[in-house]
C-alpha cells in the first residue's frame, strides 16, 4: 500500500484504455531508481483514476525515448500481420557485405515456422560471433526454408554495389525449397511476381530479416576466414573485408588482390601507379627565368 500511496502522490490519473500509457508507467519508475520496483496493483491503481493528467510535468523525454525504443525490439509483429492478410509462406530477406572492399555480397532468404519460436533474433551487427552461429544453427534446423546466394566482386564492379545486391536476394529467393507468398525485405524491393514489405532497419525490426541476416553473415564471415588463408597479409579473418585502418594499410604494402572490389575507391587508389604521388612546386624564381 505504501507503494501505490506514493504512486498516487504524485497526482497520475489515467484511462482504462490506455495500455500504452500503462507500460510507459512502470518504464517511468524503473528508471526513476533502479531499485524501486512498482507493483502491477499500484499501476491498477492509477488507472483507477480515470482521467489522463499531468502526465508531462512527471514523465521526463528521456523516459517516453526510452520506451519507444523499447516497442521497436525485433518481434513478429510483420509477420503476424502479414498472416492476418492472408499470406502464409512469410520469406525474409537480407544482404551481407555490401560495404566491404573486398570479397562477394551474400544475401539469404529465410521462411520461419510460426509454430517454433527461436528466441533471440535480432540484427546479426548487434550480436556476438559465438551467439550468431548458435542461431544460425537453429534456424537451419526449424525454418521452412531457407537459402544463401552469392554475387563476387567482378560482377559487383560491373553492376554496382546496389544492383549486386538485389541480384545475390533474387538467386537466394529462388533457392528456396518453398515457394513464399509473401516477402519482408530491408530497404529494398525486388523485381518479383510477389507481394512484399520493405522495412528501414528490417534486420532489427522483423524476426525473418533478422534470421536472414545471422544466416549471410554467418556464411560470409566463414568465406572470409577462408580466404584469409589464402591471402593472410590482408587480416581478413578479423576485418571481414571491411575498410578498417588495417586493411587500408595491406593496400597500400601489398596491392589489391583479384578478388578486391576496383569500383571501390579505396581499392582503385591503392591499384594505381600514382596514388600516393606528390608533386614539388617549382620556386618561382626558376619560372620567371624560363
Amino acid at each position: 500500500m505504501g507503494r501505490c500511496r506514493e504512486a498516487d502522490s504524485l497526482g497520475l490519473r489515467f484511462s482504462n484504455a490506455a495500455r500504452k500509457t500503462r507500460g510507459l508507467i512502470l518504464h517511468w519508475f524503473r528508471t526513476r531508481d533502479p531499485g524501486y520496483n512498482i507493483c502491477e496493483a499500484a499501476v491498477a491503481r492509477l488507472f483507477r483514476g480515470g482521467v489522463f493528467r499531468r502526465v508531462k510535468q512527471h514523465i521526463p523525454n528521456s523516459a517516453v525515448i526510452k520506451f519507444a525504443a523499447m516497442r521497436k525490439r525485433c518481434s513478429s509483429r510483420f509477420e503476424r500481420e502479414a498472416r492476418k492478410c492472408g499470406w502464409q509462406r512469410i520469406a525474409g530477406l537480407d544482404e551481407v557485405g555490401r560495404g566491404c572492399l573486398f570479397g562477394e555480397v551474400v544475401a539469404a532468404a529465410v521462411i520461419l515456422d510460426p509454430k517454433r519460436r527461436i528466441a533471440g533474433l535480432d540484427d546479426s551487427k548487434k550480436l556476438s560471433a559465438a551467439r550468431r552461429e548458435i542461431l544460425a544453427m537453429r534456424i537451419r534446423e526449424h525454418a521452412l526454408a531457407w537459402a544463401v546466394a552469392d554475387v563476387d566482386a567482378r560482377r559487383i564492379d560491373a553492376w554496382n554495389i546496389y544492383q549486386a545486391s538485389r541480384q545475390a536476394m533474387a538467386e537466394a529467393l529462388r533457392g528456396l525449397s518453398i515457394s513464399p507468398d509473401y516477402l519482408l525485405l530491408d530497404a529494398m524491393q525486388l523485381d518479383v511476381p510477389i507481394e512484399q514489405k520493405s522495412l528501414i532497419h528490417g534486420d532489427a525490426l522483423s524476426i525473418s530479416i533478422a534470421a536472414a541476416s545471422i544466416i549471410a553473415k554467418v556464411e560470409r564471415d566463414r568465406r572470409m576466414i577462408e580466404w584469409d588463408r589464402i591471402y593472410p597479409h590482408y587480416g581478413l579473418a578479423q576485418h571481414k573485408g571491411y575498410a578498417t585502418p588495417e586493411h587500408l594499410a595491406a593496400l597500400r604494402a601489398h596491392g589489391p588482390t583479384p578478388h578486391h572490389r576496383f569500383s571501390f575507391a579505396p581499392v582503385r587508389d591503392a591499384s594505381c601507379w600514382a596514388a600516393g604521388a606528390t608533386q614539388v612546386a617549382l620556386p618561382l624564381s626558376t619560372l620567371e627565368n624560363s
